[in-house]
């Protein structure tokens, strides 16, 4: 009697989660920072967040409709593309802007890449670069924020611009009573989603907390500002900083997936980070960095690929 059977190479990983659930647990977590955005800036923040979703969403299905494909859009993977890109714009942007980048994230950085796994970026990264390159001032008008001290600018370009530090308040930083993004803000939020991550095993703290370690040394080395506490947590907790190491630089498939590798990358982004922050002509720099790393991911798993047990190098 023949017997078909499925012959693969190692190693053959099997585990009961599915990319569905995965992806449950990554919006799960971005509810509280959600949550909080919308709270402080209203109704248009609101619409931002539920039409870039729908629009990211109806797209791969669209497109995988017309393309007659396997129907994905219950992998959740595009609705995470489509929350991230909107929790990364500002929370007074005209609706029609993200949600083109929605469209823009899906069907040219994902679909016509192959679909989830092929990508060879982050999705919600490149289509927020696309904005920014596109809508420029649109894409960085930030709402005031109560009285702010620093009159509608984020801190880091209040920093930047030669602002009296003093006047940065290292407690709204932390809970988001401050200039941003509508899901950027929020550290303590994020915090939270963060851990939940890390205990739920989605993500692991390795790369967050050496690219933010990174950030913090390279900031500290070329930051003009000596070891000034105050200055390098205003350089952490201000931007996109923390919600770019829990959120998009762990993303599975545009991070490398050796050990070491996961280091070295980790290190590349925190020094591109610093480069563009410190060097720039923008005040942020975590979006361009890690979507320039994603391009050399590839290049960095294979230099880290363990050699195999009892091999020697070849002279």
């Amino acid at each position: 009697m023949n017997k078909m059977l499925n012959l693969s190479s190692n190693p053959h990983i099997r585990d009961e989660v599915t990319t569905s659930e995965i992806m449950r647990d990554v919006v799960i977590a971005m509810i509280p920072t959600t949550i909080y955005g919308i709270i402080q800036w209203g109704f248009n923040a609101a619409l931002v967040v539920i039409l870039t979703v729908a629009f990211a969403v109806l797209s791969e299905y669209a497109y995988e409709k017309f393309m007659k494909m396997t129907i994905t859009i219950g992998d959740w993977s595009a609705a995470v593309t489509g929350l991230i890109l909107a929790l990364n714009c500002p929370p007074n942007i005209p609706v029609w802007i993200p949600c083109v980048g929605a469209v823009f994230a899906i069907i040219v950085i994902k679909m016509l890449y192959g679909g989830l796994g092929k990508n060879w970026m982050n999705p919600a990264l490149g289509a927020r670069c696309f904005l920014l390159i596109s809508f420029a001032g649109k894409m960085t008008g930030w709402t005031p924020v109560g009285a702010d001290a620093m009159s509608g600018a984020t801190p880091l370009a209040f920093m930047k611009a030669g602002g009296d530090m003093a006047k940065v308040d290292l407690m709204n930083l932390f809970l988001g009573r401050i200039p941003g993004t509508i899901g950027e803000v929020s550290k303590l939020c994020l915090l939270f989603g963060a851990a939940y991550l890390i205990i739920k095993k989605v993500i692991s703290p390795k790369i967050p907390c050496i690219y933010i370690a990174t950030v913090a040394v390279f900031t500290l080395l070329f930051g003009g500002h000596g070891f000034d506490i105050n200055y390098l947590l205003c350089e952490i907790l201000g931007g996109g900083l923390i919600f770019g190491a829990f959120f998009m630089a762990t993303d599975y498939v545009t991070s490398p997936i050796t050990p070491k590798g996961q280091i070295v990358y980790a290190v590349i982004l925190g020094v591109m980070t610093g480069l563009f922050r410190l060097f720039g002509g923008s005040a942020e720099g975590v979006s361009y960095a890690i979507i320039l790393t994603n391009i050399i991911v590839p290049v960095i798993n294979l230099k880290t690929i363990p050699k195999a047990f009892g091999r020697e190098d070849e002279k």
